[in-house]
């Protein structure tokens, strides 16, 4: 049976998803957009950050509205303090979509077009697939799901760790700016943290439906 209030939890769950959602497009869009030198992806990228950052404070108003007035039980209590974390990092993974479109439309400002792109197109493959995943673990409750996303993470940081050796050394071609090279490094560093973001999301998953830390379930 549900319980009275039961709506008010469901709405919070359908923001926190439609949250992650948002944040996982922008990050395609933005990488896309620096894959395909498209200004047009780059600032559509950016201007989904707003609609973003607006989710995040709605989850977190519904949160501390349903744990001041309804009494919540251990198990909403539990799902609440999942949201309002999760709600936190998806915004973040949003935050280093925005941050990825702006670099890109500096590379693209100077450069022209984008002639360098490393490990980017497989990180960004990677990455949205993590997010994607994570986001269905916590529609579907489904840990197990959630832990595959985890297992993921340490694909990315080995791809960035790639990118960064081979941009660092400047030695993949001599008439790439210093500029561009440090600034598709930050651009990889942005996809390593959405990943993050990402297994933060998957951890959260765990710890919902099995009132366990990752490591323990």
């Amino acid at each position: 049976m549900k319980r009275y209030f039961h709506h008010e939890l469901e709405d919070l769950r359908s923001k926190l998803i439609l949250i992650g959602e948002k944040a996982n497009e922008a990050a395609r869009i933005a990488v896309d957009g620096f894959l395909e030198s498209d200004p047009e992806k780059l600032e559509a990228a950016i201007s989904k950050d707003d609609a973003i950052d607006a989710l995040e404070m709605e989850i977190d108003r519904a949160s501390v509205r349903y744990i001041t007035l309804r009494s919540p039980v251990s198990s909403d209590v539990r799902f609440i303090l999942v949201a309002i974390k999760a709600s936190h990092d998806l915004e973040r993974a949003g935050d280093e979509a925005h941050n990825i479109a702006l670099r890109a439309r500096d590379i693209l400002a100077r450069d022209g077009q984008v002639t360098n792109i490393g490990t980017i197109e497989e990180m960004s493959q990677l990455t949205c697939s993590m997010m994607k995943d994570a986001i269905t673990s916590l529609v579907e409750a489904d840990p197990r799901q959630a832990k595959a996303v985890i297992l993921r993470d340490k694909a990315v940081n080995q791809l960035h760790k790639e990118n960064f050796q081979r941009l660092a050394s400047g030695t993949e071609s001599d008439n790439i700016e210093a500029a561009t090279r440090f600034e598709t490094i930050l651009i990889s560093k942005s996809l390593e943290r959405i990943a993050d973001h990402a297994k933060n999301l998957a951890e959260e998953v765990i710890y919902l439906f099995t009132a366990q830390s990752a490591t323990n379930a």
